[in-house]
């Protein structure tokens, strides 16, 4: 069974903290304030708007320093992950979850942060919650659907999600536990210690920035280690700032995607809303959903 933290109540502690790429604290008032106005107390990390001159938000020890704190801190109930970028491959096998895995609290964000999210699910079969971070809480996105639903999903209640549907989808019901994240990540932890267990399960993937050949690579690096062989269902989210080559590679992102996964015999929805930018609804990592892809829509519901 998943373990599920303790849901948040008014007066609560959430914990701000940037265990990987560099964000500076201003980008972060609007969520601080939000969070406030939301009921919370909040505790920001010195790793946000660090005085590092780097990619990083401090170094390793400083980042593993201040996430393992906040990790162990009794005070604290969630933890909101600043931004992702890339980082935490770096610390999370010098992480100490013995604490967090008798009194789990919940760990929240997106990018880099599938590593974390992909660990505990996997290790500790803790879930987590793959949502909106800092940034997303400004100009005006504080009081849009999708922020909303993390507020919503921290005090326990439950998120139903639609969407429309897409010339690609293949129409059924599944209903299993729901995993994933970003698909580099998800390709990068392949054979780690925080690879997860794929089967009947359903699976979510997104991704940012990537050459449309590099996609392609990483679903066949999961097609061909099994990794899509026994989903219960599969969730395509948004691929956002794709690239091509000077030489083209020959087929749109979705495309690509779709000659891939057309032969599997679960229900497959694509360009669901979970994306890096606005349109990222909160979703829960290790919690049980449905989904069901129709004629009309598409809709997830936990």
């Amino acid at each position: 069974m998943i373990k599920i933290p303790p849901y948040l109540k008014k007066g609560d502690t959430i914990g701000i903290t940037c265990p990987a790429g560099y964000m500076a604290k201003e980008k972060a008032q609007t969520c601080i304030g939000s969070l406030q106005k939301w009921g919370y107390q909040v505790m920001v990390g010195k790793t946000l708007g660090s005085k590092s001159d780097n990619y990083f938000s401090g170094t390793d020890e400083e980042r593993l320093n201040e996430l393992q704190a906040m990790l162990d801190d009794d005070t604290i109930n969630a933890i909101l992950c600043g931004r992702g970028g890339y980082g935490i491959g770096r610390i999370i096998d010098q992480l100490d979850f013995k604490k967090f895995k008798k009194k789990p609290k919940w760990l929240i964000g997106y990018s880099d942060i599938t590593v974390l999210h992909s660990h505990i699910y996997s290790a500790y079969k803790t879930a987590s919650i793959h949502a909106p971070m800092a940034a997303a809480f400004n100009d005006g996105g504080a009081d849009n659907e999708f922020v909303l639903s993390l507020k919503k999903m921290l005090t326990g209640k439950k998120n139903k999600y639609t969407c429309a549907v897409h010339s690609y989808n293949k129409q059924g019901n599944a209903t299993g536990e729901l995993v994933g994240g970003n698909l580099s990540l998800l390709a990068h932890l392949t054979g780690t210690p925080s690879d997860i267990d794929t089967k009947n399960k359903i699976l979510f993937i997104e991704d940012i920035g990537e050459y449309i050949y590099s996609i392609d690579r990483m679903l066949y690096q999961l097609k061909r280690s099994g990794k899509l062989d026994q989903l219960a269902g599969l969730i395509i989210g948004g691929f956002t700032d794709i690239k091509d080559t000077e030489r083209p590679f020959g087929k749109p992102i979705d495309e690509v995607i779709n000659d891939i996964v057309k032969g599997y015999h679960y229900p497959i929805c694509f360009n669901f809303p979970v994306r890096h930018g606005k349109e990222n609804y909160a979703l829960k990592i290790g919690g049980v959903y449905q989904l069901s892809v129709g004629k009309k829509n598409v809709r997830l519901s936990e």
